[in-house]
């Protein structure tokens, strides 16, 4: 057999394979022998069918399966052998006109190429590293709420400007139908206004185009997906179905103690120091959030190489369940460019890096995890061995470690980008850096 590969580009080759009759010639006769006992053919008593006829029969499709196996096993051994790095699979070129009684065969398969090229995590850029604080304004209106949580509700017959609201928006056009609870003040004062006076079962038209100070509270009360909170102009009802008034709970050192266990809060001070401190970690993880999509665009953008395309394209509509049109695949292909170009920065700043991930890198960013989501629902002291546990089970599950493998080449790549990207620093509030990642 002769093997070749022809190079159309630096990132498309055609692999050639010539198979001559000393490849399969063996294994078809071992086939037909085999065949021979079992053949049934008119006229014949089974298993006395003369060899010509069970050739004549069987052989070509024989034929067929053995050339095949002979092909996939030697494409598989070359493209190991030649240490090709490929972009999908090998993609077999159809011919219509293919003489399988030729005494040379000769099978031609496409492949696309991981590109060659370099990256510069220093290259100059404009990447800004925010540090969110948490103002007097969030912290204030965060106790507020935690006033409000645990005080008293009061149930009010018609709505006042203090009000707390339950009911539900809805749109049938646009999908809308959530039931929520909402401080009257939360609207804007043109919208609040329609409310006063209003009693239950009262249905309230509002426009959601600056329904609120921050377009993104569209997600939390309407359950409106990110993509469409920008700029919707839309009208939506809200049915009354509860109105209530609040007695703030009392800020003593009962409600510090049930908020943060005791005796770790013991002051209006305490609160809001412990208010944002937790803030504070939060945005900071929204803040690193921001800074790894930054340095990725950056990066996808400074940092050019060809990609086999129309290769690419026609691998796609052979792969998965569902086959893919030419028109689909298209589309397809443009959705995931982009993932694909930084999958291949990343493979190459890992390796520039020298960053390698370990089982305990893995154990101890999964042990954090499960700490931090143990608080979030009031379990502030587990023990290591409750929490090992949950390790262990979450390890087991094949899906979970690919999941929280990514999670941790991200922060560890993250770290690499903070120090080589350099960015510069900026401190903003929380409004501030809501502005500067969706442009508002």
């Amino acid at each position: 057999m002769d093997i070749k590969r022809i190079a159309t580009d630096a990132v498309n080759e055609t692999i050639v394979m010539t198979v001559v009759h000393m490849d399969y010639k063996g294994q078809v006769a071992k086939r037909i022998n085999e065949k021979m006992p079992l053949a049934t053919v008119k006229g014949f008593r089974k298993g006395q069918v003369p060899k010509d006829l069970v050739e004549k029969q069987y052989g070509k499709a024989i034929k067929q399966e053995e050339v095949k196996k002979v092909v996939d096993l030697a494409l598989e051994r070359f493209v190991q052998s030649e240490r090709l790095n490929l972009l999908g699979t090998p993609l077999a070129k159809v011919n219509e006109n293919f003489d399988w009684d030729a005494e040379e065969l000769t099978f031609e398969y496409e492949i696309g190429l991981v590109p060659n090229f370099e990256i510069d995590l220093e290259a100059k850029n404009n990447i800004v590293k925010y540090i969110v604080t948490a103002d007097d304004k969030l912290i204030d209106g965060q106790v507020e709420r935690i006033q409000k949580q645990f005080g008293k509700a009061i149930p009010q017959e018609a709505v006042v400007a203090d009000s707390d609201l339950t009911g539900t928006f809805s749109n049938e056009e646009k999908g809308i139908d959530n039931t929520t609870t909402i401080a009257l003040s939360t609207f804007n004062k043109a919208t609040a206004d329609k409310f006063i006076g209003k009693k239950v079962g009262d249905v309230v038209a509002v426009s959601t185009k600056g329904l609120f100070e921050d377009d993104h509270q569209l997600m939390d009360y309407l359950k409106v997906g990110h993509d469409d909170v920008h700029g919707l102009d839309i009208e939506v009802n809200f049915t009354i179905s509860a109105i209530n008034g609040a007695e703030l709970a009392e800020l003593n050192q009962e409600l510090f103690d049930k908020l943060f266990g005791e005796g770790k809060v013991a002051s209006l001070e305490d609160l809001k120091s412990k208010i944002k401190e937790d803030a504070e970690a939060q945005f900071a993880q929204q803040a690193d959030q921001k800074l790894l999509l930054d340095v990725q665009d950056f990066l996808i953008e400074s940092t050019k190489f060809d990609l086999p395309a129309e290769f690419l394209k026609k691998w796609l509509q052979t792969v998965g369940e569902k086959k893919l049109s030419a028109e689909e695949a298209e589309v397809e292909y443009a959705r995931s460019e982009k993932g694909l170009r930084f999958q291949l920065i990343e493979g190459k700043a890992m390796a520039q890096s020298n960053i390698q991930i370990t089982f305990e890198d893995l154990k101890a960013f999964t042990t954090n995890a499960i700490r931090q989501q143990m608080a979030q629902f009031g379990q502030t002291n587990p023990t290591d061995e409750e929490v090992q546990g949950i390790v262990a089970r979450v390890l087991s599950n094949q899906e979970e470690v690919k999941r929280l493998s990514e999670q941790v080449v991200a922060e560890k790549l993250l770290e690499v980008f903070k120090e080589k990207a350099n960015p510069t620093t900026k401190e903003v509030t929380y409004e501030e850096f809501i502005a500067a990642s969706y442009g508002e």
